[in-house]
């Protein structure tokens, strides 16, 4: 087969496969679990051939006309270099991870089948995504992804939370994606084409008229889509759905596709000064507050939230500085150690047992009792805190690198300032990222909560995905630093010793900080009693997180607040841990700004149209009403009362003749 060829069926198998699971779902429920994982098995074997082929020459384009369009023409076209190589193999890696892991966590789920063809649907949907040539065909993923997130993060939807949550994150990545389509439109118009490969060749020329609005509108997108500031809200709250979608969403999916779309279209946004600055501006503020909030909260899942929006701000800052090559880098290391991350969290979360979500403070031995994920976890936290020789150490080295390479003027067309903004937020987040990675293993693996009846080991499968995860987690950035360059542009990706060394000691200096504070509560605060701790049913984890999350007071969204005098978050923060819980209160803002008067304006609306639009209406049928009521009353089927009424008015008639007779 041609390459072109086996690209087509990358992003067509996992859809084929959600169709047939659909369909057999009820039918033939043996067929289910064979229908979720094999389809997306292929697809990771013909990504890696297309990767090969591919193997970072000269981008592999084709495209077919869909349909004529009378202006703009839309297209079926393909456009994969390098990048889009590299990461359909991630995308296809991680997806069938989630797949095989997700047949022993949700075994016992009714809703099995849907969950798994959604899975698919996802995967197809980001595939097409990376392999698009077309900003329409690409537009088409994009929004299929936000549809599969809505019914994934509401997986549960018995529960209020999952609901809320499932709509939050639909809600907020539409108010992104609006000015995200109007973007893509404006980029078209300039450049006569929807094509990726005309827009580039256009922004080349010098062809873009506007290129700060098209750069700010497609940002806007972008934000909602990979959870940056200040449409990152809905990414905590969407941990109400099951762990391995949590998984898939932060690792190769969705979040991922806004910082793989600007790296795609890099020059696009390079040709706005003012639009590199906002994106360094914003990568900045995404990485400190994200890294603040992760040490505030209590529950794992939500620290990992947060750290995905951190890890995205890192991305995002490597494009702020001109660099894709070090933000895709980042993306497909941070792709391996975060996927890891959450499946070895929803191994924790059955194995804890606890009566809230996964609140860390009710964890107790947990070590001796999941070895597996104690151990791929630990290695997947030291790649989160960048410490050499993990993957992430790399990668994240690369990102600084790039950004001080800028911060010194040798990028071009880079503003020095975007590079000193990123440069700093980046060394004050690898400071917070090792702290709140200390923090999670501390009291994960090493807290005193009370610990939960033993219910077994878990499903072989499960343990087998995070050692599969593990191995890339430990030496994807040793080995990809010096063999993918040819897939980067031929960028260098070596780390500088400046910045290895700057990032290094801040990330030691935080995680030996965090431990001393660890130290000090554990060895001077007095434990609360932490109360009974919820059984649950053997084996089913996906039910147990759906009954976890139903029971937990306060709200989800608020049990980050939950009080734990032996937490070192709280020392390290002080009086700001109470903000940093919360998000620094964004979701309240927000509820001011725009809920409120949306709230009131719909209030307005619906008075006017009860009060004063259905008065007149109501006012319009109410005389033919009275008129028909009259009527009707002459009506009484008596004979003689018609009779008399006719002569009567006859003789009314015959009057009034006579009058007006004598009267000419």
């Amino acid at each position: 087969m041609t390459t072109t060829t086996l690209a087509v069926l990358v992003p067509l198998l996992p859809f084929l496969g959600a169709a047939a699971g659909l369909l057999l779902g009820r039918i033939a429920p043996g067929f289910v679990r064979p229908l979720a994982v094999l389809p997306s098995l292929a697809a990771l074997a013909l990504a890696a051939i297309v990767a090969v082929r591919q193997g970072g020459n000269a981008a592999i384009d084709s495209a077919t006309e869909l349909t004529p369009t009378g202006s703009v023409p839309v297209e079926l076209a393909l456009h994969i270099d390098g990048f889009a190589a590299l990461v359909a193999v991630l995308v296809a890696f991680v997806a069938t991870c989630v797949q095989i892991y997700s047949t022993g966590y949700l075994r016992d789920d009714p809703r099995y089948p849907s969950y798994a063809a959604l899975v698919s649907l996802f995967t197809s949907a980001m595939l097409l995504v990376v392999y698009s040539g077309d900003l329409i065909v690409l537009l088409v993923g994009w929004e299929i992804m936000g549809i599969c997130s809505y019914f994934l993060v509401g997986h549960y939807w018995e529960t209020p939370e999952a609901r809320a949550a499932s709509i939050k994150a639909f809600l907020v990545t539409k108010l992104g994606d609006v000015p995200f389509l109007i973007g893509l439109f404006a980029l078209a118009a300039d450049a006569g084409s929807f094509r990726i490969a005309e827009v580039l060749s256009t922004v080349s020329n010098g062809g873009l008229h506007h290129p700060t609005l098209i750069a700010l509108l497609l940002l806007a997108g972008v934000a909602g889509k990979s959870a940056q500031f200040p449409l990152h809200t809905w990414l905590p709250d969407a941990m109400a759905g099951p762990t391995p979608v949590s998984a898939l969403i932060h690792a190769a999916t969705m979040v991922a596709a806004g910082v793989y779309f600007v790296a795609r279209l890099l020059p696009v946004f390079e040709a706005s000064s003012a639009a590199m600055v906002v994106l360094a501006v914003m990568a900045a503020v995404t990485m400190a507050g994200s890294g603040l909030a992760a040490l505030a909260q209590d529950d794992i899942k939500r620290v990992l939230a947060y750290s995905t929006i951190g890890q995205l701000g890192y991305m995002t800052g490597a494009l702020a500085v001109g660099d894709r090559g070090a933000a895709v880098f980042h993306l497909l290391s941070h792709g391996a150690f975060k996927a890891l991350l959450f499946l070895a969290a929803g191994v924790v979360i059955h194995a804890s047992g606890t009566n809230s979500l996964a609140a860390m403070s009710r964890m107790g031995n947990l070590r001796a009792r999941v070895p597996d994920a104690f151990w791929t976890m630990t290695v997947a936290l030291l790649a989160l805190a960048a410490i050499p020789p993990f993957s992430g150490f790399f990668s994240k080295e690369s990102v600084l690198g790039a950004a001080e390479h800028a911060a010194t003027g040798d990028a071009e067309h880079i503003p020095g300032a975007a590079g000193w903004i990123v440069l700093v937020a980046g060394l004050l987040a690898a400071l917070l990222t090792a702290a709140y990675a200390t923090r999670l293993w501390l009291l994960a693996f090493h807290g005193k909560g009370v610990e939960a009846p033993d219910h077994g080991r878990q499903p072989v499968v499960m343990n087998a995905v995070l050692w599969v995860l593990a191995v890339p987690s430990l030496a994807l950035g040793g080995l990809a630093y010096r063999v993918l360059p040819g897939w980067f542009d031929g960028h260098d990706l070596t780390p500088t010793l400046t910045t290895s060394v700057l990032g290094t000691g801040v990330a030691l200096v935080g995680g030996i900080v965090t431990y001393g504070a660890w130290r000090h509560t554990t060895a001077f605060a007095a434990r609360a009693p932490l109360g009974a701790v919820a059984a649950h049913p053997e084996g089913d984890a996906g039910l147990v997180e759906a009954e976890a999350i139903a029971s937990h007071t306060p709200a989800y969204g608020d049990m980050a607040s939950a009080p734990d005098p032996a937490d070192p978050g709280r020392l390290l923060l002080g009086p700001l841990h109470r903000h940093a819980a919360s998000g620094f209160h964004l979701d309240a803002v927000y509820g001011v700004l725009f809920v409120r008067p949306v709230l009131a304006a719909a209030s307005l609306v619906r008075f006017l149209d009860r009060e004063v639009v259905d008065t007149y209406v109501r006012g319009a049928g109410t005389l033919p009403r009275l008129l028909g009521a009259a009527v009707r009353r002459a009506q009484t089927g008596n004979l003689q009362t018609y009779v008399s009424a006719l002569l009567a008015g006859t003789v009314v008639l015959t009057v009034a003749v006579l009058l007006v007779a004598t009267g000419a």
